[in-house]
């Protein structure tokens, strides 16, 4: 993690922007790590449709929204990035899993094994 100044003793236009520029890059930084459990949960299912779960989509935004506003964050704003993110995470899913049920379709039988 960055060491940033505190926002009470950036005394300019720079200073905010130097942090500001480095935390978005711990944000890219953890959003990547976050992708790559994202890949790993559409490889373990099934099936296009599990890729969708509204109770546990609604549960996780009210939980983040909450969190938020407990750190001074508009509840709002956090929703509205993590249902962008979700929506972006299950559309990504739906994708990688019927891709990958795809090419077993159209992987060529194995001589013999035809019953």
């Amino acid at each position: 993690m960055t060491r940033l100044k505190q926002p009470a003793d950036c005394v300019s236009k720079t200073d905010i922007r130097s942090a500001i520029d480095a935390l978005d890059e711990e944000l890219l930084q953890l959003f990547a790590r976050r992708q790559g459990y994202v890949r790993r949960m559409a490889e373990l299912k099934q099936h296009p449709d599990e890729a969708f779960d509204h109770q546990r989509i609604e549960t996780m935004v009210a939980a983040l929204k909450g969190r938020a506003e407990e750190l001074g964050l508009e509840g709002a704003q956090a929703e509205a990035v993590w249902r962008t993110l979700i929506d972006w995470n299950v559309a990504y899913e739906k994708r990688a899993i019927a891709a990958r049920l795809e090419a077993l379709r159209d992987m060529p039988s194995k001589p013999g094994s035809d019953f």
